[in-house]
């Protein structure tokens, strides 16, 4: 992919992180290309332009003018990761509560299989401001595509920029269904049934990045939008508290 795609693919990244309300004044996405990286600027995720994207070698020393602080797990992860090609990092709500009650998040749906067998915790909550502390973080995802880090949000890779965003939805929604089933019996989805999942993903995760787009640019349907109510069948009690059929 050319950088002029990359960077048109970042700014959709970046606008649907935001109109899904994955961020709020802090997030970023990137992209490895070739010996680069590509990522959003330190700005808020929903006015980003393609002129802002910031550019930077891979084993660079320092962060150019314009990069988020914490473009350093970013780097961090596409040398320690080379199956990944673009990282989306966000602040899910359900993520920090999710993060402060488990080390490790179990998938409970098919769906979150695909974030990685399992989501592990970076047990720290400092910001990933420093090589060091990126390196740590990134030492937590040997293998999966989703890192919670507890206090601090959480990362996503992807082989495209929106596949990234994708997943970043998906773990919002699995931290979502972890925190409800907390209190109740909970039945993980068995070793084969998570593999029978993951095997999917390359086909389904495009297709709900295609929905997402759209839902982040068009919103819920308009209730004028929704099909008519199925018509009621009975109106009222009778004296004996029997339902009358409507005429």
């Amino acid at each position: 992919m050319t950088s002029a795609a990359l960077r048109s693919d970042l700014v959709e990244a970046a606008h649907v992180l935001s109109g899904l309300g994955l961020v709020t004044a802090y997030g970023h996405v990137s992209a490895r290309s070739e010996a680069s990286m590509l990522i959003t600027p330190a700005a808020d995720l929903a006015i980003v332009t393609e002129s802002t994207i910031v550019t930077m070698p891979l084993d660079t020393a320092s962060l150019p003018a314009g990069a988020p602080a914490e473009a350093w797990i970013h780097l961090a992860l596409y040398h320690a990761r080379p199956d990944a090609d673009s990282i989306a990092r966000a602040q899910p709500p359900a993520a920090f509560a999710a993060a402060a009650t488990t080390t490790a998040l179990a998938p409970l749906h098919g769906q979150a299989t695909w974030l990685g067998e399992s989501v592990p915790v970076h047990d720290s909550a400092r910001l990933l401001r420093s090589a060091d502390l990126a390196e740590r973080a990134a030492a937590s995802l040997p293998a999966g595509e989703a890192l919670l880090l507890r206090g601090n949000g959480a990362l996503t890779l992807g082989a495209t920029p929106g596949i990234a965003v994708a997943r970043m939805w998906l773990l919002s929604a699995a931290c979502d269904t972890w925190l409800a089933t907390r209190a109740g019996h909970v039945t993980p989805l068995t070793a084969e049934e998570i593999a029978s999942w993951r095997a999917v993903a390359d086909d389904l995760l495009p297709r709900l990045w295609q929905h997402l787009r759209r839902r982040a640019v068009t919103g819920p349907p308009a209730t004028d939008d929704l099909p008519p109510p199925a018509p009621a069948i009975f109106d009222r009690l009778d004296a004996d508290h029997r339902p009358l059929r409507l005429t």
